[in-house]
């Protein structure tokens, strides 16, 4: 039987006042208040995947790789397609040089958000890994306009990329590339 506070959606509306908090805290790069605020959700929400995710990469860039991955599991078994545990997921798996992992992860990230640009990126720098240039090549573009249309300076780390790129093709006699040569 739901509580009175559950049937009103107080629980939810408390839950998201912490997890805003925790976000606004995450940008200032306070990870000890994101945390706590987090948790606070967490609590109130515990199969939220969305919040878990969150906190995972929380984790993730305070440099705790175990408790985000177990967030990340976490997330994904209440929900399979939850974009930011397949993200975090495939960071973790691109900073090992699991190309493998990490593109699968990615990919699914894709699939559950095709318009963030750190998504097509870390596709295009995956694919780049693999020598699959082409791909590279098209992520790396759509997140450079993505990046662009937001106005956001990692636009030039994506230029940087494709012209790097292009120098690989180079390398290579500028011909067919190794994705189309199979």
């Amino acid at each position: 039987m739901p509580t009175f506070n559950q049937r009103l959606g107080l629980t939810r509306f408390e839950a998201d006042e912490y997890y805003t908090r925790a976000l606004d805290a995450y940008k200032k790069r306070d990870f000890d208040v994101a945390l706590d605020a987090m948790n606070d959700a967490i609590e109130l929400m515990p199969r939220k995947a969305e919040y878990l995710a969150a906190r995972g990469f929380i984790f993730l860039e305070d440099g705790e790789q175990k408790r985000a991955l177990d967030d990340f599991h976490a997330a994904l078994v209440l929900n399979r397609y939850e974009m930011l545990a397949h993200y975090g997921r495939g960071m973790i798996a691109y900073q090992d040089q699991n190309w493998d992992e990490a593109l699968a992860h990615f990919k699914d990230a894709f699939y559950a958000d095709q318009n963030r640009p750190e998504t097509l990126y870390y596709l295009g720098l995956t694919y780049y890994h693999k020598r699959d240039f082409a791909s590279a090549i098209d992520f790396i573009e759509r997140a450079r306009q993505a990046f662009e249309t937001a106005n956001d300076r990692r636009k030039a780390e994506a230029e940087r990329w494709l012209r790097e790129i292009q120098r690989a093709v180079e390398r290579m006699g500028g011909g067919l590339l190794p994705s189309s040569s199979s």
